[in-house]
């Protein structure tokens, strides 16, 4: 059945399905947050900020983000039954001015949100690409042949240089969408995020027995106070602990709108933050104490997961096996990532545009394809996430909490979010939804662009 709403917003039902339980509904949250910036940018921030001091603002404001940002994107999907375009359109339709109907309005500020999943996941499935090419180079030993992993990325990151593999990922994730909506993501995260930690966990209990290996905890955990005097410790921590719980004005949204009313979409936006952080820790256990036991200078971004680490397997006893366990969990964690960017534009697509599943899934993966052949090139992939991360997410993730909290209003979605509680919430959470949350988005947006990226 349809999801239709009555007046008071009540959801009957999605016509893609619900979550079976809120077990299986954080999961695929967290699935859907566990991501690159986990692996390739918390590792060295935490480190170049301070090491532990660097986590007071960092769990500051990942429990203010999960807390009030995520559960306002849970909550109006939840509310309006759908996802991005519909839930601004619900937003905005609240604020009809005389003969203006402006949920037609809110349309079309849902599809700049739309088209920033949409984008991430353009170049997300390029980069997941270069993982899997990575991890056949793990299993069949060609990564190590030359003893240069950097001629191995060259290769992998040049123009037109990895399609197979970009190909096989968007398959593989078409698949998922196509075998079923919320059951078969469920199913999905289920098995893929359990084996992430258990792998990821195995690999950090490893080289924390490898010779130097104090040198990276002592980079990450011994605290450097003085840095919490900087401004710029503040700003990339803000930045982190926004990017890194997907907080994107649309695909959460989309979760939300499977989410079962019996539920407390607070309590699990919480679960989801802390499972979220608990990941970013488990990533720089794993990876900073085996950099500095080689020696190595520790650097964010690409080069960490693509040269720096596979340089380091490559010098390790069984160093081989520890690399296909590496790139299988970070190919796991891209995919349940994917598969959500890919959903919020797929049920969109269902909802507004009335295309069946199947075509929408398939036209979807086609567009990805289709241009994210084109920039494979790393240089060019680095320029479309500079524009997608620093303009066009960001900006969303404004329009979401500005529709959510001031255009829906704080009364509707505290209402909508108190079902499933034992407890309502209290005031405090509206002012800092309304007055605290909403203002730092703004800024997230401003200070991407004037740091050039935060996120």
């Amino acid at each position: 059945m349809s999801a239709k709403n009555n007046k008071g917003g009540h959801t009957l039902g999605h016509k893609n399905g619900s979550f079976s339980s809120s077990v299986g509904f954080i999961i695929a949250c967290v699935g859907s947050a566990v991501g690159l910036g986990n692996i390739w940018m918390f590792p060295y921030r935490l480190g170049q900020y301070g090491g532990a001091a660097f986590l007071i603002p960092y769990i500051l404001f990942i429990a203010l983000f999960g807390y009030v940002g995520l559960s306002a994107e849970f909550g109006i999907g939840r509310l309006s039954g759908t996802g991005t375009l519909g839930s601004y359109e619900k937003c905005w339709s609240e604020r009809n001015i005389k003969k203006f109907n402006l949920g037609k309005f809110g349309k079309v500020l849902g599809w700049i949100p739309l088209l920033g999943s949409l984008g991430i996941a353009i170049g997300y499935s390029v980069i997941i690409g270069w993982v899997l090419r990575f991890l056949a180079g793990s299993v069949t030993g060609s990564l190590f042949e030359s003893g240069q992993t950097s001629e191995y990325f060259s290769q992998a990151t040049g123009e037109f240089g990895s399609v197979p593999w970009h190909a096989a990922v968007i398959i593989v994730t078409m698949v998922i969408l196509l075998l079923g909506a919320v059951k078969y993501i469920e199913r999905v995260n289920k098995i893929m995020m359990p084996v992430f930690f258990v792998l990821f966990a195995i690999i950090a209990v490893r080289v924390a027995f490898l010779p130097g290996a104090s040198s990276g905890y002592e980079f990450l955990f011994i605290p450097d106070w003085s840095k919490l005097l900087q401004v710029d410790t503040w700003v990339m921590a803000m930045g982190q602990a926004f990017f890194s719980l997907s907080i994107t004005g649309s695909g959460m949204i989309v979760y939300g709108s499977y989410l079962s009313k019996k539920e407390d979409i607070t309590k699990a936006s919480v679960r989801t933050a802390f499972f979220d952080t608990v990941a970013a820790m488990l990533s720089a256990l794993a990876i900073m104490p085996a950099v500095f036991a080689f020696g190595i200078e520790p650097k964010s971004g690409p080069p960490l997961m693509f040269i720096t680490i596979p340089g380091i397997f490559d010098q390790m006893p069984m160093g081989r096996l520890f690399a296909v366990l590496f790139f299988l969990s970070v190919a796991f964690a891209g995919i349940t990532s994917l598969v959500n960017m890919f959903e919020a534009v797929v049920e969109s697509w269902q909802h507004k545009l009335k295309l069946n599943r199947k075509v929408a899934v398939s036209f979807c993966a086609a567009i990805a394809f289709a241009i994210g052949i084109f920039i494979e090139e790393e240089a060019k992939l680095g320029s479309w996430m500079d524009f997608i991360t620093i303009i066009v997410v960001p900006f969303g993730a404004v329009l979401g909490a500005f529709s959510i909290y001031y255009i829906l209003g704080l009364d509707k979605i505290v209402k909508e979010l108190n079902i499933g509680r034992k407890k309502p919430l209290k005031k405090i959470f509206g002012w800092l939804g309304k007055y605290f949350y909403v203002p730092i988005t703004i800024l997230v947006f401003v200070l991407g662009i004037v740091y050039g990226g935060i996120g």
